[in-house]
């Protein structure tokens, strides 16, 4: 009987002098295919990941899809005239009326006016929302002679003061600022006042543990706590200063984009409405933007969850 042997030059493999576990001798010669899943799982994670990074579909389109599906049902129900244009117009006709009161000049002097209205209700109410707030936020007296007032007012509805502003400033153009900025004060002046006291104690105590004066603790502790607050205060703010536009212009108007809505609505003409009601929103989003891009820039420095 002869028994076969390994030619002498066969080198012995790298792991020959290394031990082996019984329960690892055992896996391999249950699974002798276990040793090559091991090494090419994380390399098959690696290309699934890859591949879904390449396909996943960009955030824009998911953004503009669901938008643009809507415009497409509703030109698709105008067509069909399941959609009257006495109830609501068709968005072709929409564009070419939206396309005829710019070529007129109508719409784009409606613009500048309403823009120049709520540039300055805004102004003036960021003035006075973020000073009530400061001297509510910041002083003990001031929070007792400032915050019931400002709690109180706040729960009246300011479309209700129109006729109380009309005759205290006439019919001219201060009573719609007025407005604009009583909508914008209350809400800036909650999230800034908010942001002021729900600063961190630690880091005041850090501050003082510093050497930081009370001006010092306030310019480098407290306002830059705040500021998220503001942001967000401002946020809001800006959506509530278009929503006073529409009422104010509505009230003893002559121009603005109100007032093509209230001509509009005396001849039925849907389609001038809603072109008005497209250029609010755009206007607003455009105003959202700006104020999102400040905040970006002006809150670097805080880390916020984006989503997963």
């Amino acid at each position: 009987m002869s028994i076969s042997h390994a030619p002498p030059d066969t080198p012995d493999p790298p792991t020959a002098g290394l031990a082996k576990s019984p329960v690892a001798a055992e896996s391999s010669a249950a699974d002798p295919a276990v040793g090559d899943r091991g090494s090419a799982a994380p390399e098959l994670e690696r290309l699934v990941s890859t591949k879904a990074r390449g396909t996943r579909t960009p955030r824009w389109i998911r953004r503009t899809s669901g938008p643009l599906l809507l415009l497409a049902l509703w030109q698709v129900l105008s067509a069909t005239g399941t959609l009257s244009p006495d109830v609501l117009a068709s968005p072709g006709t929409i564009a070419t009326v939206a396309g005829d009161l710019v070529s007129d000049g109508s719409l784009t002097s409606a613009m500048g006016v309403s823009l120049q209205r709520v540039a300055l209700g805004l102004l003036f109410g960021v003035v006075v929302g973020t000073s009530l707030a400061l001297v509510s936020g910041l002083f003990r007296i001031g929070e007792d002679l400032v915050d019931a007032s400002v709690q109180m007012l706040r729960t009246v509805p300011f479309v209700g003061l129109i006729p109380l502003f009309i005759i205290w400033f006439g019919i001219g153009e201060a009573p719609k600022i007025a407005i604009i900025t009583l909508g914008v004060s209350f809400p800036l002046y909650l999230n800034v006042y908010a942001g002021i006291r729900n600063v961190d104690a630690q880091l005041i105590e850090a501050g003082q543990s510093l050497g930081l004066s009370r001006r010092g603790l306030v310019r480098h502790v407290v306002l830059p706590g705040a500021l998220p607050g503001a942001m967000t205060g401002l946020r809001f703010s800006l959506g509530i200063a278009w929503l006073a536009l529409v009422f104010a212009e509505q009230v003893n108007a002559d121009s603005g984009l109100g007032f093509l809505m209230v001509q509009a609505r005396d001849f039925l003409r849907t389609d001038v409405i809603v072109v008005c009601l497209i250029v609010y929103a755009f206007l607003g989003l455009a105003a959202d933007f700006v104020v999102r891009t400040l905040e970006r820039l002006l809150l670097r420095w805080r880390p916020t969850f984006t989503g997963q």
